[in-house]
């Protein structure tokens, strides 16, 4: 029997973080130098730690904190690492384990393990960073540690900087590393871009599975279980970018649907569109991929409407996608393309200018039209220092407003929603009431939604395509009814 996979795991060379590492002390010198600082002192992260699930000793499965994986790639909860601005050099702090940690978690490794595995120049235990850093150190007064911390303008959380007993000895700097290594984040290697591609390959291919197998009747849980099963059989991811929302029927109109309080519990009726967000990770990096299509594979003319609206947007913005636009006007534009299709479905009545001007648009897409994508689902960097957030609807959304550079990784995901809590005030409201076919609203009142998301990577004249699913409507009929693809 063939397989239903045509990849395997990808082979991830430890050199993906070396040459991180080198970026990041490079963008730090061009940084000190610049601001007449003198070329010394440790670049120094703390990795997670593992987490037990409220006050029982189940411990959650571990997945490192980004910035630490970016720069060493370690899979290991408890490290610390550090990087001396001077010479460049690499150290690792791993934890001292108890000797019965062989007894219940298998073999203790020698540091040596750690600094070939992760290619590091130095590696010693957490308990000897005071005295290593101290040796280490050229200059003549307390060595300098240059720590993480500042504020995620996606998450709007603060990092917490790395915390060791014995760090009083220690000069510290808790504002120069946050906005260097963010940025160096923001641009993707050749190296990295290529563990994204895998994570969009076997999301692809997952979400095609999916595509051929859902059935009315089905449960919502069961599409995602589909998806899961895939990735982690075939493309060994055991991460998931995020949690799955797998939307059918007026689900779908939920944006985040699938947290605890909507499970992804729903039963497929026969009419409904399924909204599919969902994205594998693999070594760190993931994948943010949404299709949506009727459970019963079939479009009916509603539904090829809306669809196409969406599809038409999403087509249009990529196709202007490239280095020097902003995400700004990206995102303007997905709007104006969904607010025309609209319009010529009957469903608005006016001009669209006018629309515009009063911001329909986010009546209908509320989110914004993207975000970077890297280590993190909303890898972050959208907002540089001095950028401010707009406040208009749907603008407020917007997770970066900055111009598009080559070696961005940014997802590309409008969406058409019919949500009552958004619709019934703009029907009532003097200033949009006009514009509204209220018979025709009505008529998509428990339509839910279309969203329609890829993942685009930002080339030096234009952009390409990482995400390979079925998208036009003759397309996904025929997957769904069998067909091969690609």
């Amino acid at each position: 029997m063939a397989s239903p996979s045509r990849l395997s795991p990808l082979p991830v060379p430890m050199e993906l973080h070396v040459n991180n590492r080198e970026k990041l002390i490079d963008s730090f010198h061009h940084h000190l130098s610049h601001s007449s600082r003198p070329l010394h002192g440790f670049v120094f992260l703390q990795g997670g730690e593992e987490q037990t699930r409220h006050d029982t000793d189940h411990l959650e499965l571990f997945r490192q904190e980004s910035n630490f994986a970016y720069l060493f790639g370690v899979v290991e909860p408890g490290f610390y690492g550090a990087l001396d601005i001077a010479s460049g050099k690499s150290i690792l702090f791993a934890p001292r384990l108890p000797a019965d940690y062989a007894v219940w978690l298998g073999e203790i490794k020698p540091l040596v393990h750690f600094k070939e595995k992760y290619k590091v120049d130095m590696a010693y235990y957490t308990d000897e960073i005071v005295q290593v850093l101290q040796d280490e150190f050229q200059g003549s007064s307390k060595p300098l540690l240059f720590l993480f911390h500042g504020l995620n303008t996606d998450s709007n959380n603060f990092s917490k900087p790395a915390e060791f007993e014995g760090i009083d000895k220690f000069e510290t700097d808790l504002t120069t590393l946050h906005p260097i290594l963010t940025e160096c984040r923001v641009l993707k290697s050749d190296l990295e871009l290529s563990v994204i591609q895998f994570a969009n390959d076997i999301s692809s291919e997952a979400h095609v599975e999916v595509m051929r197998k859902v059935r009315v009747g089905m449960k919502e849980y069961q599409l995602e279980s589909i998806f899961l099963h895939h990735t982690y059989m075939y493309g060994g991811c055991r991460h998931c970018s995020y949690t799955c929302i797998c939307a059918t029927g007026g689900n779908s109109a939920v944006l985040h649907y699938g947290h605890a309080a909507a499970p992804n519990d729903r039963t497929l009726n026969d009419g409904d569109m399924a909204l599919l967000d969902m994205g594998a990770e693999y070594h760190f990096y993931g994948s943010d991929i949404t299709c949506s299509y009727p459970v019963n594979g079939k479009f009916s003319s509603d539904q090829s409407l809306i669809y196409n609206a969406v599809l038409d947007s999403h087509d249009a913005v990529i196709s202007t996608m490239k280095p020097g636009v902003t995400w700004i006007d990206m995102h303007k534009l997905a709007e104006r393309i969904v607010l025309q299709s609209l319009l010529r479905g009957g469903i608005l009545v006016g001009n669209v200018d006018d629309m515009m001007a009063e911001r329909l648009g986010a009546v209908f897409m509320p989110h914004g039209l993207g975000h970077f994508l890297g280590l993190d689902t909303h890898d972050p960097g959208g907002y540089l220092k001095g950028m401010e957030r707009p406040k208009e609807p749907g603008l407020k959304s917007l997770r970066t407003v900055r111009e598009l550079q080559e070696g961005m990784v940014i997802t590309v995901e409008p969406g058409c929603y019919f949500i009552d809590a958004l619709l019934v005030p703009a029907m009532e409201n003097s200033n949009t009431a006009r514009f509204f076919n209220r018979e025709a609203v009505i008529r998509f009142k428990d339509f839910g939604g279309v969203r329609i998301e890829s993942d685009l990577y930002v080339t030096a004249n234009g952009c390409r395509n990482l995400t390979n699913v079925p998208r036009k409507i003759p397309e996904i009929e025929a997957v769904m009814a069998g067909g091969s693809w690609p």
